[in-house]
């Protein structure tokens, strides 16, 4: 991440209380007061955030954001909008264009840090719950839902992939059959540990040879390891 937060925002007072209270906890800003700069700006350089006024001297900032969200190169860049608008349906309005969040004027620029720092850890938790678990020959894609051994693609259970994701994610660390049941089957409490077995058999049957790597550990539980 590179701690960057561009502000878009024409009143020149405010946009420095922003990046003074942004700055002070650790991020770097870059100010612009028009939407046309902004934009020659992105082209170039991503930044980790964007705080955008609504009400620009040269542009409509509800368009200006519609325009971010459908360009694949913009999108996933989270969004506040910042603004006098505090009606209801504008805050709604925003919402579903895309915004990650809404804060009205006057706001504390306490809580819109507050706020800028939680928008980035729900959006690195969003990032991270995508990215593919693998091992050298296993690969779990969670945003596609699919699992391959090699290049042959494997075909799971809802169950068996939640089992699989769970040891990549602690690979080479044991985990006992009461953690998997509460990791997977949650507060199911008609399952049993033998219930563990069962599904690891058959994962481990659909690998093929990659099954080896799932290792029972006995009287503890299973690992994931090369």
């Amino acid at each position: 991440m590179n701690n960057l937060v561009a502000i878009v925002e024409d009143e020149e007072d405010i946009a420095e209380l922003v990046s003074i209270n942004l700055e002070k906890n650790g991020f770097k800003t870059k100010i612009f007061s028009e939407a046309k700069p902004f934009m020659l700006f992105l082209r170039k350089i991503l930044p980790e955030l964007i705080i955008l006024d609504l009400m620009l001297p040269d542009a409509d900032g509800l368009e200006l954001a519609k325009n971010l969200k459908r360009e694949n190169r913009f999108s996933r860049i989270p969004l506040i909008m910042l603004t006098a608008k505090a009606e209801e349906a504008d805050k709604i309005i925003g919402l579903e264009i895309g915004a990650d969040d809404y804060v009205t004027k006057p706001f504390s620029p306490r809580e819109l840090v507050a706020r800028v720092k939680a928008v980035l850890r729900r959006d690195e938790l969003r990032n991270e719950a995508k990215k593919s678990k693998r091992s050298d020959s296993i690969s779990v894609d969670k945003e596609k839902h699919s699992v391959s051994v090699g290049r042959r693609p494997v075909e799971l259970t809802s169950t068996e992939f939640k089992i699989l994701e769970l040891l990549l994610s602690r690979k080479g660390y044991v985990l006992s059959r009461e953690d998997i049941l509460d990791r997977v089957w949650g507060a199911e409490t008609v399952v049993v540990d033998r219930t563990v077995d069962v599904h690891m058999r058959h994962l481990r049957e659909k690998l093929g040879s990659a099954g080896k790597l799932i290792k029972n550990i006995r009287g503890v539980g299973y690992k994931l390891e090369e």
